[in-house]
C-alpha cells in the first residue's frame, strides 16, 4: 500500500503485443534485453523510473499471447511492473495445470500458442499467473487496481468473495443472449476515497464514474474486426 507512483496503468491486453509495444513507446518506455530463461529476452523500462501496472487479462483472443506474457513477466521480475490477475489469466492457468475448462472466449488462441511448450515452461507460466494478486492497493491507499473493480468494503481483503469480485465482477446470476454473465453496475454506487482503476468490460473510451475508471478500451476487438490500431 505504501508504493507510490508515478504509474502507467494498462488495461486488458489480450495478446496484443504489437499494440502493447506501441503504447509503451508512446509513454516513454524503452525496450531492453534481459537474460531470462525459459522466457524470451524482451523487457521494457522507463528512464524516469515509472512503474507499469497491468489490469489483468493478458492472454486469450489476440495474436501474440506468449510475447505479452514474456514482456509482462520480465518487466515484473525486473521490478518495473505490477499486475493483477484477470479472469482469462486465471482460466488459462487452470488449463495449464491440466484441469478441465471450457475452451471459450478466446482461450483457443492461448492454447494454440502454448500447447507446444515443454511442460516446465507451461508450469512456469501457470506459476506466474497464480502469483498475481486479485487486486493492488497503491499510493498510500489512494489507488486500487482490480481487474473487474471492487467495492470499498473489500479493499485489502483476501477472501474468496473478494477474489471472485475482482476477477469476474458483480453479476445477477443470469446470462445474456450471447451466454455472457449479466453484470451489475457496482461503480454507480461507489463512494470510496480510493480511486479504483479496472477493466474487464470493454468501453469506447475510459469511463470515469464516482472515483472509478474503466480503462478497457477493447484494443483486441479492433484488431479482430480488421481495423488498424490507433
Amino acid at each position: 500500500p505504501l508504493m507510490t507512483g508515478p504509474f502507467d496503468i494498462i488495461g486488458d491486453i489480450h495478446g496484443c503485443a504489437a499494440e502493447l509495444r506501441l503504447l509503451l513507446a508512446k509513454l516513454g518506455w524503452q525496450p531492453v534485453s534481459v537474460n531470462s530463461k525459459p522466457w524470451g529476452s524482451e523487457s521494457w523500462q522507463h528512464p524516469q523510473g515509472r512503474k507499469a501496472v497491468f489490469v489483468g487479462d493478458l492472454v486469450d483472443r489476440g495474436p501474440a499471447i506468449l510475447d505479452v506474457l514474456t514482456i509482462v513477466l520480465n518487466m515484473t521480475l525486473q521490478g518495473h511492473a505490477l499486475s493483477v490477475c484477470g479472469n482469462h489469466d486465471d482460466k488459462l492457468a487452470r488449463w495449464l495445470r491440466g484441469r478441465t475448462v471450457k475452451v471459450t472466449h478466446g482461450l483457443d488462441k492461448s492454447i494454440a500458442e502454448l500447447q507446444a511448450l515443454p511442460p516446465p515452461h507451461r508450469k512456469a507460466i501457470a506459476a506466474f499467473i497464480e502469483s498475481l494478486p486479485s487486486h493492488l492497493i497503491l499510493d498510500n491507499g489512494k489507488l486500487v487496481v482490480a481487474h473487474a473493480g471492487l467495492r470499498e468494503e473489500f479493499h485489502g481483503s483476501d477472501s474468496s468473495q473478494a477474489r471472485s469480485l475482482c476477477l469476474y465482477g458483480e453479476t445477477n446470476g443470469k446470462t445474456d443472449d450471447q451466454g455472457l454473465p449479466i453484470r451489475l453496475d457496482w461503480a454507480a454506487n461507489y463512494r470510496g476515497e480510493a480511486a479504483v482503476v479496472y477493466g474487464h468490460t470493454p468501453v469506447e473510451s475510459p469511463q470515469w464514474r464516482n472515483n472509478t475508471v474503466n480503462i478497457d478500451t477493447g484494443a483486441v476487438r479492433t484488431i479482430m474486426m480488421g481495423s488498424a490500431p490507433s
